[in-house]
């Protein structure tokens, strides 16, 4: 077992694994900046270290400041959490070259998974589904005019590397291709230091949906079900449930079956999502694998029993997986909502001190946050405030739960999504669990 484990990130995410640590008897040291001096979860760990000023690249993103902060606390291993450099090749290989066990896949794994190009040329290479696309970077508009001529359009332009909808540009006709092109690449360099680009064919208003997998260092894989995350803004999940209402038992197999051939193939290890677009004929197509745990991993949790924190860490020691695939039932219904700081008409940040706060409870009710009474959400970082997690043994069930629990959420001094999400609650459509990537255009 570790004996310390420093926690390289902030927020709920941070608080979600000391409190994993601890019931493992693991002890914790927290990093935080300047701005995060009275964080919650530099109050849960067992140690905290300052590591810089406010901005990120100053502090959570200072490889070297974090990899000092190990050595002088001896932490023998780092949780990155996710955000920040949980997905950065860099900072694994930098804590393997000093001893320090990076809890989640190998660096050179992380490498080849993180270019969407090499990512998407190993699924095609391991017979899992891919989109018609150009199968390599693309250097010039004239090379993808060629490109998208064989697709056909529409296409999709994306970035190879980073996501977030970032380098991303739906092309409709050659007319606008050119322009559209060029401006993908400076978004992507602006963004991720990296502007290649690849096109693919445009799938109409899919499903976004996700298959959760774990390894072990041994060779084992398998899978625990699928997340549905197609109710998004500019490709950022803001709710996510467990299991899809568009996903039966036929369909939960193949692509389960497909992102474990993924895993193994790739040598992979650790927890890891393997996410898929999913059109209306139910035709599954492979996008990308994240390399590290998702935020909405609580529905899974909440639908599986499994706690993919302690999982991560257990991994990590090299324990072989306590479960085969035979073991994993899914039972009954998880819904999560992201609780935001942002005003729920136009979405724009709202940082501020919180003056009242009411956090709901009662059977099937959790809430994963790191924020309290008189906490000051800074501008500097994500807007996120809470994970409402909910689980019933229906769909209807949990959204009528999901209803009643953000009725009681209260949180005063500043706004937040939390109108949003009733609105979704209340949406017919919703309701039905007819949903898809541009559900929530209607809602803006």
């Amino acid at each position: 077992m570790f004996n310390k484990i420093l926690i390289a990130n902030r927020g709920e995410i941070a608080v979600r694994i000391i409190r994993a640590c601890r019931e493992m008897g693991i002890k914790t040291l927290a990093v935080y900046s300047e701005a995060d001096r009275e964080a919650l979860h530099t109050r849960l760990a067992d140690g905290a270290i300052c590591i810089g000023p406010a901005k990120s690249k100053d502090s959570y993103l200072n490889i070297t400041s974090l990899i000092s902060a190990m050595e002088v606390a001896d932490a023998e291993a780092v949780h990155p959490g996710y955000g920040f450099l949980a997905e950065n090749a860099g900072f694994a290989e930098a804590c393997e070259k000093c001893g320090i066990k990076f809890i989640g896949p190998a660096s050179n794994t992380m490498r080849l998974m993180g270019n969407k190009v090499q990512a998407k040329r190993l699924a095609e290479d391991l017979k899992v589904p891919v989109l018609p696309w150009s199968n390599r970077g693309l250097s010039d508009e004239k090379e993808a005019l060629e490109v998208s001529k064989k697709i056909g359009f529409p296409v999709l332009i994306k970035a190879a590397s980073g996501g977030g909808g970032r380098g991303m540009k739906l092309v409709h006709t050659q007319a606008s291709l050119a322009s559209a092109f060029n401006t993908a690449k400076s978004e992507a360099v602006a963004a991720f230091g990296d502007g290649e680009v690849f096109i693919e064919r445009f799938c109409e208003l899919p499903r976004h949906i996700e298959i959760q997998v774990m390894a072990d260092e041994h060779g084992n894989v398998i899978h625990l079900g699928e997340r549905e995350c197609s109710i998004q803004r500019r490709h950022q999940k803001i709710l996510e449930e467990c299991p899809s209402p568009a996903v039966d038992a036929r369909l939960r197999h193949k692509m389960g079956e497909s992102a474990v051939k993924l895993a193994k193939g790739i040598g992979y290890s650790n927890v890891g999502t393997v996410e898929y677009l999913v059109d209306k004929n139910k035709n599954f197509y492979f996008m990308e694998m994240n390399t590290r745990v998702q935020v909405e991993h609580p529905v899974t949790e909440m639908v599986t029993g499994v706690d993919l924190v302690k999982s991560q860490i257990r991994i990590a020691l090299g324990d072989k997986l306590r479960l085969k695939q035979r073991n994993i039932m899914m039972k009954g219904h998880s819904i999560e909502c992201r609780i935001n700081a942002e005003d729920p008409k136009t979405f724009m940040p709202c940082p501020g001190r919180i003056t009242e706060l009411v956090i709901p409870g009662g059977l099937g009710v959790r809430v994963d946050s790191a924020i309290y009474c008189g906490y000051n959400v800074t501008p500097y970082y994500d807007n996120l405030l809470a994970k409402l997690i909910v689980h019933a043994d229906t769909r209807e069930e949990a959204v009528a739960r999901m209803t009643r629990a953000l009725e009681e959420f209260q949180i005063g001094g500043i706004k937040t999504n939390i109108p949003l999400h009733l609105r979704i609650m209340r949406d017919h459509d919703f309701i039905a669990g007819n949903t898809n990537i541009d559900f929530l255009s209607r809602f803006t």
